[in-house]
This record gives C-alpha cells, structure tokens and sequence, in this order.
C-alpha cells in the first residue's frame, strides 16, 4: 500500500492501532506517511487525528500529542492482551487442557504402499526413524 500512495491522498484507517505493533511503529508510519509521502491520514475513530484540516503549526501539534497519547494506549492495551492471553494459556494448561492439532496416525494400508514403492525405488531405503508411524513389519 505504502507503494501505491501518493502525496495529497487520502489514507483511512478504522483505528490508530492499524499503522503499526507498538508504541515506536505507529509514530514511524505515521511520519513516513506524513512527512515523507505527504499523505494525508483519516482515522475513523478518533476524528482529532485527520490531518487534512489545521495544516498550521497549531494542527499539527495537536495530531501530534493526541498520537503519542493514543499510541501509548495503543501499546499498552495489546500488552495487558498478550498478559491475559498468557494467563488463560496457563490456567487451561494447569486444568490438561492439550492445544494443537491431534497426532495423526498412519493408515492401515501404509506399510504395504511402502514395501511397493521401496521395491519400485531401492531395495534399500528405510523410513525415518521420527516419521510417526510403526516399525515397518
């Protein structure tokens, strides 16, 4: 997207928290976009950040303020995410609570496809030993 831009557009965003990560990554795109490709930006739900009014000083200290602040905010909310996510990973663990996709398990058929296909290949191939299936009969 950052390609496509050009200075004098228009960029919206839902929420501040779209430009970036953390704190540091949403001031970076936010001057890239301002000062380097000289776009203006929109955000939906914080109408004192649309810098395509109060061009002045004045505007531009105040877009600047509210996005620090909302940035800070930003970061932080997606912290205490991260925390919480955490702590409900390790309650459901301490219930055994298992997480990832159930071991697969090897058709019956499979060691017969593999005797055909060895004979067909070399006479000498062997499977793994950490393929996840049974010792070859």
């Amino acid at each position: 997207m950052l390609k496509k831009l050009r200075p004098g557009e228009l960029l919206c965003i839902t929420s501040i928290d779209r430009l970036g990560r953390n704190y540091e990554e949403i001031l970076e795109q936010w001057r890239v976009l301002t000062r380097e490709k000289r776009v203006d930006i929109l955000v939906l739900d914080m109408p004192l950040l649309d810098t395509r009014r109060d061009k002045n000083l004045l505007g531009t200290f105040i877009a600047d303020l509210v996005l620090q602040v909302l940035s800070f905010v930003a970061q932080n909310e997606r912290e205490n995410i991260r925390k919480r996510q955490a702590e409900g990973i390790a309650a459901a663990k301490l219930r055994g609570v298992r997480f990832g996709r159930e071991a697969s398990h090897c058709p019956a058929t499979f060691w017969k496809i593999v005797r055909f296909g060895r004979r067909a290949v070399s006479p000498s191939w062997r499977p793994p030993a950490d393929a996840g299936c049974p010792k070859a009969p």
